[in-house]
Parts: structure tokens; sequence; C-alpha cells
């Protein structure tokens, strides 16, 4: 993600007596049915401690849309395919505004309730630790565009000619009910039916497009594991361009109309930016990319959707080479929490610097060493360490992107760079299709470079307050 936000500045119930023999017999007889507890309602993450629910595992969400841009109104099936992993009376899904119709688990009515973003289920039967279900949620009304505690916009935003729904880091609850956090990755099948004339973009690969009754559907379908927070519809008029990369990768491009003509040079370099990053990063980890381009003001940042990141407006050379690092590193290894943000935005910021070395302007030494001579007392670098953000509010801000960049110029430092190029396409590999946090990371720097020392890299510019004496 790309976006500078400055803003540093049970109550117990009386029963019956049940003697004790008697209940041991009635236990007995009913064979002791299943002694379950809710799932959590949130994962406890540090910023975002209502995000997510605990008690089970998404694998895989299939979404049924049909949206009019007209009214704004939304109409939406969600069938959540997960797997217990306690036993359930009851688990909570998030689900921001919007009007739920139905719910039925494994086929059967739920009864269910709604505090603020939780959607509490109780499904007709208790479920055992272990066991797949399906729960289909039936819904409808105005989705709501979020705003994040930076003050930036997400969610459902409505645009002249559709929407766009983006989900870092708590949108994709706005459009759709699941377990909304990083950490529960799952595979997607996604319909959306919008008015003939308009098209639907999503993540992963195009199915189907069929149009009947003046409506067209659209079907995507993704096959690796993706973060709700990387979920993305876009609506609207789009010029579409489908090409193959040299290696066979399929590239799907959906651009504005009135973008077309300012985005065609950068677009151009796709096919070499992708190149360029499998050879410093290993191979691409999905099935297919993309960019999708829509107008400058339908949103305020670009944004690392998984497959085709979204940009408003044309980006530039740095911009575009930013959100499809982010295919490895935030998209394909996903934060464990959002505490873990610098694992995606210095990655990606560092990959900007390196591809700058790569192409002849400055090394990535001379760019450290200018944001190093930031003074002293400058907050909007210095003011807290990549690995600590003091809020939510600051997760996407400087030292998250630009000293998490420098943290990997001083691992590179250290290393050389034969090695320090192993260890940044192991970690990919290593953790491919899954979330990491940054103690994993800087293990496994260690494991990776024995004999060298990481203390004062990890004590000055990791987590450390301040800036890190002179390098």
């Amino acid at each position: 993600m790309v976006s500078w936000r400055l803003t540093i500045t049970c109550v117990p119930r009386r029963a019956p007596l049940v003697p004790s023999a008697l209940l041991c017999l009635a236990l007995t007889a009913c064979g002791g049915g299943v002694h379950g507890t809710p799932g959590g309602a949130g994962l406890r993450d540090p910023y975002f401690p209502k995000a997510g629910n605990g008690g089970y595992d998404v694998g895989h969400y299939a979404l049924d849309l049909r949206y009019d841009p007209g009214t704004g109104d939304l109409t939406g099936t969600a069938v959540v395919t997960a797997r217990a992993t306690q036993d359930l009376t009851a688990f909570d899904l998030d689900l921001q505004g919007l009007h739920v119709d139905k719910v039925t688990v494994g086929g059967k009515q739920a009864r269910w309730n709604r505090a603020g973003q939780e959607l509490t289920v109780r499904p007709h039967d208790d479920l055992r630790r272990g066991e797949t279900f399906r729960t289909t949620v039936r819904y409808s009304g105005r989705p709501q565009t979020i705003t994040d505690p930076d003050g930036s916009k997400e969610g459902w935003l409505r645009t002249a000619d559709g929407a766009l729904a983006l989900g870092e880091p708590v949108g994709s609850m706005a459009w759709f009910p699941g377990n909304d956090h990083p950490f529960d990755k799952a595979s997607y099948d996604v319909t959306v039916t919008v008015p003939k004339g308009l098209q639907a973009v999503s993540n992963g690969e195009l199915k189907s497009e069929t149009t009947k009754n003046d409506r067209t559907a659209f079907v995507w379908h993704t096959a690796e594991p993706m973060a709700t927070y990387l979920a993305t519809v876009a609506v609207g008029h789009y010029t579409v361009t489908r090409t193959t990369l040299p290696d066979g990768l399929p590239v799907y491009t959906a651009v504005d109309p009135t973008q077309v003509k300012a985005s065609r040079a950068v677009l151009a370099k796709l096919p070499a930016i992708i190149e360029w990053e499998q050879d410093n990063f290993g191979p691409y980890p999905f099935s297919s990319t993309g960019v999708i381009v829509d107008r400058p003001g339908d949103a305020g940042y670009a944004l690392e959707t998984q497959n085709r990141p979204v940009f408003p407006g044309a980006p530039d050379t740095d911009t575009l080479v930013h959100e499809l690092a982010h295919q490895w590193y935030g998209d394909s290894v996903t934060p464990r929490t959002w505490q873990d943000m610098w694992l995606n935005e210095g990655f990606a910021t560092f990959a900007e610097w390196l591809w700058e070395e790569d192409h002849g302007g400055r090394t990535v030494q001379q760019i450290f060493d200018k944001v190093y001579a930031t003074p002293a007392d400058d907050a909007t670098l210095w003011g807290f360490p990549p690995s600590k953000p003091p809020s939510a509010a600051y997760i996407s801000e400087r030292p998250v992107y630009e000293r998490g960049a420098m943290v990997l110029q001083k691992i590179r430092q250290t290393v050389g760079d034969d090695r320090f190029h192993d260890i940044i396409q192991g970690w990919a590999a290593a953790h491919r299709h899954g979330s990491a946090d940054t103690a994993e990371f800087t293990a496994y720097v260690e494991k990776k470079a024995p004999g060298k020392d990481f203390t004062a890299i990890w004590k000055d510019w990791l987590y450390g307050d301040g800036k890190p004496p002179s390098p």
C-alpha cells in the first residue's frame, strides 16, 4: 500500500438442582453431547482487537453479489466453508452495516444476532472440533465506507460509474461477512452481477461472463489463499487488456477509459517489472497478475489487492514496482498481526530502492544515506521504530515504510549481496501463502547467516526508539 498518512502530532442462571447420579445417567444416555463454548469475538490483534474471530479457520469463500450503481444497493449471498478449531456452540463473523436476511449452518437455519461489527451465529447443532461446516449468510443493503483510524477511507467506495471495494486493514467487512484478519486466509469464488454495459473485476482469474435480462454476471476464481483485506471488487467502465508474459503468466489489466492514455507507458513496463522481481524475490506466487486503474480520487491510495493491485489514476513506475512487490511480501507472505506491517511495507519500499539501483539511478545506499540525513527531531521518520507503531493510526506512516527498508539495507550490508538475496528469496519461499511475524523474520535471518551479529540492527533499527547511531 502506498499512502503517506502524516498524523503524528455469562451471567449464571438459577436452575433446579439435579442429583449427581441422575445427571450422570442423563449424560450417559445422550452420549455427553458437545461441551463446546462460543468462539472468540476478535483475535486480540494489538491494533484491531475486534478483527477476526476465534474457534474456526476459513478454507473458502463463495460470494454471489448483485450491485446496482444507480441506487447503491448490494444484495449478497456468502457461503463460508470453515473448519472448527474447538468445540463450538456459537461463532462470530465480521460484518459492518448491511441487513442480514437469513443464516444457515449445514443447511439448517441458525439463530443469530448483531452487535457492532460482530454477527454472532448459533448453529442448530453444536460443532465438534475438526468438523468442516458451511455457513450461508444472505444479506442486503447499502454497503458502508469505513474511516480508518488514520482518516483514510476503505470498505465500499462509490465511484462515478460504479464502486470500488478496498479492504486494508478492515474494510472487507463492509461488503461480505468473514473472518476479517490477515492471519486467516482462504480461496475465493466471487460472482458479481451488474447492469449490462458495466464490468466487474475481482481477484484471480475470470472464469465466465454471462449476460441475461440486461444483467451481466462476472465469475472470478482465486485458487491461492488470500487474506480478506486483499479481496477487491471494482465495478465500472474499463478498457480490459488480456496478455501473457513470456513464461506463460496471464496478465489482466482493467483501466478506466479516462486513464488509458496516461497509463499506457507505465503499464508497458509491467512484464519487465515482474521479470525483475522474480529474479530478486523468487517465482511469482500467484496464477495471474495485472492491475486495476480507476480514476484519481476514487481512492486515496494505491493498494496491493491480490493478483492485480488497484491504483487511483495512472501510477508512476516506483508505485507500480512497490505494489507488485507486495505480491510476494504482504500478499503471499501475509503479516501475522497488523503490528507486523513493516514486513509488507519495508520490503515493498526496499524494492523501489533496488529497482532504482538496478536501472541507472541512485544506489540503495545513497537513498539510505539521504533518508538517514533526516534531522533527529523529525518525528515523522524517527518518532517510532518500524516494528512498533504506537497505535492503529500509525501503521501506514513513514517509519513502517522507510525505516523498514533501512532495516533490510542494514542486513544487506552485514551479510553481502549474495547472502542477502538468498535470505529475501528464502523468506518468501518459506512462508509462501502463509503468515509470519517479526520475531520469525529475525530468527530466519540469524539462521541463514550464522556467525553474523545482528544485535545492533535489531536493537537500534528495528526495535529502538529515536534516530539510530551513525551507520
